[in-house]
């Protein structure tokens, strides 16, 4: 972050610019995760009181979250999770790796977060084959990849296990991608998730939703009066870090007819 704000990263060398040389010790400013990695170390100094109930009922648009203590908290970046089933799946799939997790226990719940920021969300993933008929897209593999982890679908199991809550969001540094509005709705959603008849329910509604770096800054200033000195000061630097991000965004991120992607349903 310092390295960014104050222009202390160096420059990259030509080889390294035109991408035939890959240097980890130099910052990219085109990195999403150095964006998701300073969002993630900043957040998870502050009291989540005052800020996780905030951005998740911004990002739906609706009080759905209660402030509360939290038990047994998670806020992890990159998390591997396991394959999606073959006997629901028309093709091979590898594991997903959700940009960031958070969950706790008081009602157990589960959020992916999909972050993006200098590029558009892939209309393809690895080992996705649109050919079967159904969507490949980042955020429609985040979702029924979670709704599988989170106990949605109807397996063979000896007992019935109550589904963990379970919500999605995109975030971005602007809003508006027609993904999340096509996958709010449920029957466009049930028709791009294969084998949708095994899903027990769905989570309560809405359960996919979008955020920008507006928002969060929006939060942190809204709450800053509850932060410590300590929590402010962080509170400031990525505010600071967020401004600057959204200021250098690449032209390149404007939002690419994704609604091409896939036109079913």
């Amino acid at each position: 972050m310092l390295a960014e704000l104050h222009n202390k990263a160096g420059s990259l060398c030509e080889p390294a610019r035109s991408g035939q040389l890959r240097c980890p010790l130099i910052v990219r400013g085109s990195s999403e995760d150095v964006v998701t990695d300073h969002i993630v170390v900043t957040l998870r100094l502050l009291n989540p009181r005052w800020w996780l109930a905030d951005l998740l009922n911004g990002a739906l648009g609706t009080n759905r979250f209660d402030r509360q203590f939290y038990r047994r908290l998670r806020i992890e970046p990159w998390c591997n999770q396991a394959k999606y089933p073959r006997e629901l799946l028309p093709y091979d799939e590898g594991s997903t790796q959700v940009d960031c997790l958070l969950s706790w226990a008081n009602p157990p719940t589960t959020v992916y977060i999909e972050a993006k920021y200098g590029s558009n969300l892939s209309a393809s993933t690895a080992n996705g084959d649109a050919s079967q008929g159904y969507p490949t897209d980042q955020l429609i593999r985040n979702i029924r990849v979670g709704l599988h982890a989170c106990g949605y679908f109807q397996d063979d199991a000896l007992f019935d296990l109550t589904p963990r809550d379970f919500v999605v969001v995109l975030l971005s540094p602007i809003k508006g991608h027609p993904l999340v509005r096509r996958y709010r709705d449920e029957s466009l959603l049930r028709a791009a998730i294969p084998h949708s008849d095994r899903l027990i329910t769905l989570p309560r509604s809405p359960f996919i939703g979008e955020l920008d770096y507006a928002d969060i800054i929006a939060v942190l200033r809204r709450q800053a009066k509850f932060f410590t000195r300590p929590e402010r000061t962080a509170a400031e630097m990525l505010i600071a870090y967020l401004q600057f991000k959204r200021r250098h965004m690449p032209s390149s991120r404007a939002h690419q007819k994704p609604l091409d992607l896939w036109e079913g349903g």
